[in-house]
């Protein structure tokens, strides 16, 4: 049976795929839990009407969490601590 190019493709894509699923863990995990927390707010609502959303902090607090740092995560962003499970489970389905 012939191997198509669509179907060499697809299995390249697939690999591609799970490289990145396991390289992004493994590098976030190799940088230091304080990484992302200096630095200007790249948030818009922070640069246009100076208030913080919903979603502020959510990058610090998910690199806090990840290295178990509660205090740290909750300082950042409370949302954290439910937003963490869900993104684990999406990364993992």
């Amino acid at each position: 049976m012939e191997v198509t190019t669509t179907q060499r493709s697809n299995k390249a894509l697939a690999w591609l795929r799970l490289c990145f699923f396991i390289i992004v863990p493994i590098g976030l995990l190799a940088l230091p839990s304080d990484f992302f927390d200096n630095g200007k707010p790249m948030c818009v609502s922070v640069l246009l009407f100076d208030l913080e959303c919903y979603g502020c902090g959510m990058t610090r607090a998910m690199m806090h969490l990840i290295h178990f740092e509660f205090l740290d995560a909750y300082y950042f962003n409370p949302l954290s601590f439910l937003v963490f499970p869900l993104l684990a489970w999406l990364w993992l389905r």
